[in-house]
């Protein structure tokens, strides 16, 4: 009977052991805890950037509404003088003067208001203005007027905006909607009306 023959495949030589699979699969695992650990100190900074770009945009607002106030302050006492000037006789002057008409819907706030018994005068006073704040302007006349009939005020209504820097395309557009532009010059202001006549409400 001849013997049962036995087929042994020797050991590939160039197969990973164990103990090397392990260490390769260790230090994958260790290069993905620290990129998960990189990618969470990637979000915080980039929250913190935020945070801080909001903190920033905050105290640009705060300190962009200080100026404006400080341009109403200086430029309120003296604009009645000025508009004399140009043929008005407004006898008035009020600063923040606050409009609300809560059956009607109506709510808006008034930097300068010159007036008299027959015409008033809303002034817009930004460090900057931009035409997005004429266009506000142009709502905010509108409603003065939508008021005004509501409540038996029959004068009529222009309008003026105020800036310590305008651009160019800026002082173009206040003038073509009609509106007058007011502008530090030395240590006072000028006032350059609209071309024709001035926009009544």
């Amino acid at each position: 009977m001849e013997a049962e023959q036995t087929t042994r495949h020797p050991q590939n030589a160039n197969a990973p052991s164990f103990e090397s699979v392990w260490a390769i699969l260790n230090e994958n695992a260790q290069g993905m805890k620290e990129l998960r650990k990189s990618q969470k100190e990637t979000d915080r900074i980039v929250k913190e950037t935020a945070r801080q770009m909001k903190k920033t945009d905050s105290e640009l607002g705060k300190l962009s509404k200080r100026m404006g106030e400080v341009v109403e302050f200086m430029v309120a006492p003296n604009l009645c003088e000025k508009f004399k000037e140009l043929g008005f006789n407004f006898s008035q002057s009020n600063q923040n003067t606050i409009v609300s008409d809560k059956t009607n819907k109506i709510s808006f706030e008034i930097d300068v208001k010159l007036e008299n018994y027959r015409k008033a005068m809303l002034v817009e006073v930004k460090t900057k203005p931009t035409t997005e704040d004429v266009k506000e302007h142009i709502k905010r006349l509108e409603k003065m007027r939508k008021y005004a009939d509501l409540h038996g005020d029959k004068r009529t209504f222009l309008g003026a905006v105020a800036g310590v820097v305008m651009k160019d395309n800026v002082k173009e557009y206040v003038l073509k909607q009609g509106f007058f532009v007011i502008e530090p010059s030395g240590e006072g202001f000028n006032i350059t009306s609209p071309k024709g006549q001035p926009k009544e409400w």
